[in-house]
């Protein structure tokens, strides 16, 4: 049965636009209350988002049921050891409910991410495997490791995660490297391609790559605004594109899936990408009122959505 997870309004533009970190705990709470599944955060360092790790631990205590993840935390932004301690700790705090989806980057965007904390985007995607494969074993209590890129003779011991192993960690992207890799080394693929076809070829590809096509979680990532009225649905999905990323409509949905419509003409959008066992809602609103609005109608259409995606 699929799943059906929100992304929490973090970023510079919610934050601008009156929302504040208590609200992204409240509204996580809000959302494991209307029946989501699980519940994300995201991860930049050049829109003045809030920090995705020290909202989970927060959001580790104050939820009991919804996964907590991450969609998509940019990892080789990170000292590899601090972080697998930060989230092994998060795991134990949630019971064992955290899922990382992870990410290196977009060339020309993340340069500056990159460069900020002195790490070449050069050879990024190689880091991002090496720091995931450096995880596992440091939570299976691995004591040296050498990868292709990270090499540690001596490690650490840290407090091992809820589950053996730690959290199922996923990767976001598209490109066809990125099939290959998530289907080969991650147990999930979280892609956010406007067009169906091509959802349905990616996923093809990440599982004849996968040894076990099953044991690989197929999600989609969707912004998404619902709005009976056509023309205002597309002005609020310029007005977010251009919060968000200083970019019109036009150019941010020709790399990602945006939606709006009646509740029914997006529950129809959504059951076009067939596969997807877990989809990552992202309402297109940032004042915190319209926000929740979104959440609650969002809520109300996932049966729906269920029942075609089944």
């Amino acid at each position: 049965m699929t799943k059906f997870g929100l992304l929490l309004p973090m970023s510079r533009a919610h934050l601008d636009a009156g929302g504040t970190a208590r609200d992204v705990v409240e509204t996580a709470v809000e959302a494991e209350r209307l029946g989501y599944e699980s519940v994300w955060v995201g991860d930049t360092l050049m829109r003045a988002s809030l920090d995705p790790l020290t909202l989970l631990s927060a959001l580790a205590t104050a939820t009991e049921q919804v996964i907590l993840g991450t969609a998509a935390l940019l990892a080789p932004l990170r000292d590899p050891i601090l972080a697998a301690n930060t989230i092994s700790s998060i795991d134990l705090l949630s019971g064992g409910r955290l899922t990382l989806a992870v990410g290196s980057g977009f060339p020309g965007r993340s340069d500056p991410e990159f460069d900020l904390v002195g790490v070449p985007l050069e050879g990024r995607n190689a880091r991002l495997d090496d720091i995931v494969a450096l995880w596992r074993h440091l939570w299976s209590g691995g004591k040296s490791f050498h990868g292709k890129v990270l090499h540690y003779d001596s490690l650490p011991e840290l407090p091992y995660p809820h589950r053996h192993g730690g959290p199922p960690i996923w990767l976001a992207g598209f490109t066809p490297k990125v099939l290959e890799r998530a289907g080969r080394s991650y147990d999930g693929w979280l892609p956010y391609p406007p067009n169906p076809e091509d959802f349905a070829s990616g996923l093809a590809a990440v599982r004849a790559a996968a040894p076990d096509a099953d044991a690989v979680t197929p999600a989609l990532f969707a912004t998404v605004l619902i709005a009976e009225d056509a023309e205002r649905g597309r002005r609020g999905l310029e007005q977010y594109c251009l919060a968000n990323y200083g970019a019109p409509v036009e150019y941010i949905e020709k790399i990602q899936v945006l939606m709006t419509g009646s509740a029914s003409q997006v529950a129809a959008q959504l059951a076009r990408y067939g596969g997807a066992r877990h989809v990552l809602i992202r309402p297109a609103a940032l004042a915190p009122s319209a926000f929740r609005e979104q959440v609650s109608q969002v809520a109300g259409m996932i049966t729906d959505i269920r029942g075609k995606l089944s």
